[in-house]
Order: C-alpha cells, then structure tokens, then sequence
C-alpha cells in the first residue's frame, strides 16, 4: 500500500506541473494570438509557429479557446493550412466516442 502512495503523489505532482505549464502557456500565448489579430497579420510564419506552439496545450481549455480563435482568423488568410491545423487538433486532442 506504501508503494501505492508514493507513486499516486508522484503523479499528482506531475499533474499539477503540467497544469501549471498549461496556465503559463495561456498567460504567454494569449498577448500573442491578440496581437495578430488586432494588427490583422498576414505572416504565415507567425500565425504558423503560435497554432504549434498552441497545440501542445490544447487540452487545456483556454489554451483550445486561442487556438480557435486564431484558426478563424487564419482561414480568411489560407483556408488550406487551417483545415490542416483543424485536422491536427482532432488528431492529437479528439476522441472518438
């Protein structure tokens, strides 16, 4: 039973790690997506490299919510690379019931 708890807190800690690193990822993230939406961006390479970095933490629900709100932007810009980002998304992040 000893062993159990040990192991149980290890991965409770590890849990509320990841979790922080979801909240500072939304905390960095957040400036970012609103910048380039609200300078109307047009750099693939930017809008690109935040839907990755996003997609990381998009288990994380605030973090989904950026990631949404920029494929939306994006579509306007390249409707192809946000059908591929939405399609990422559903691969890694969506289960099937």
């Amino acid at each position: 039973m000893k062993d159990y708890d040990t192991i149980f807190q290890s991965v409770s800690a590890i849990a509320e790690q990841i979790q922080g690193l979801q909240a500072v990822a939304v905390v960095q993230y957040t400036p970012v997506v609103e910048t380039i939406i609200a300078t109307c961006s047009r750099d693939i390479r930017q809008i690109e490299q935040t839907l990755d970095g996003l997609l990381d933490f998009c288990c994380h629900e605030q973090a989904l919510l950026l990631y949404r709100r920029l494929c939306r932007y994006y579509f306007d810009i390249d409707p192809a690379a946000t059908v591929r980002y939405v399609n990422a998304y559903r691969e890694l992040w969506d289960s099937e019931l």
